[in-house]
């Protein structure tokens, strides 16, 4: 190695290994240390018990939206099939279904559309990023006497391939992961 070649790398090395020391003092000293302020405890999810649940039809009336009674029934159905699936419950009932008034542990279920978005089939198999369909509801478990249990937002989309019927599979799939948790 040539003298000049040789003490370039020598100067280079030591101009590394300096700024190497002081990145490593920075970020030592940049380290968060224990906070003043204790962390508040995780709450605890709220539990349910019931051994029916009914499921409640929305009218349209309570909301502006526009949602094809294609879309409503499906989801009305795929939901009826997932709360099935779950095996939380005896009965699950239907609107309007008199059973439902002998349950003993009855949890009204409802949906309360908040927004929906229809999408395309066509443009969602030619392009894949869009024509997304979209559905999201606002469930609510209340109790017999109309006593409000739970609410929370739940969204079914399909956005890649598939029917645009598929988001209410998807909807009624969260809904019922929605159940398996608080119930």
């Amino acid at each position: 190695m040539k003298p000049r070649t040789k003490s370039v790398f020598q100067s280079v090395f030591s101009v590394t290994r300096g700024s190497a020391a002081v990145l490593m003092a920075v970020s030592i000293m940049a380290q968060p240390g224990p906070s003043a302020k204790p962390e508040p405890a995780p709450q605890q999810a709220l539990k349910l018990t019931a051994s029916a649940i009914q499921l409640e039809r929305s009218s349209l009336t309570e909301t502006d939206l526009v949602i094809p009674e294609d879309t409503r029934i499906s989801t009305y159905e795929n939901l009826i099939i997932q709360l099935n699936k779950t095996h939380k419950f005896q009965n699950v009932y239907r609107s309007g279904d008199r059973r439902a008034a002998t349950a003993p542990d009855l949890v009204i279920l409802r949906l309360i559309p908040e927004a929906f978005t229809p999408g395309s089939q066509k443009l969602r198999e030619v392009t894949t990023v869009a024509g997304a369909t979209s559905i999201k509801v606002k469930i609510q478990f209340s109790s017999r006497d109309g006593k409000i249990l739970l609410e929370k937002e739940v969204k079914g989309t399909v956005r890649f391939y598939g029917e645009n019927l598929r988001a209410t599979s998807d909807l009624a799939k969260k809904v019922a992961g929605v159940v398996k948790k608080i119930i």
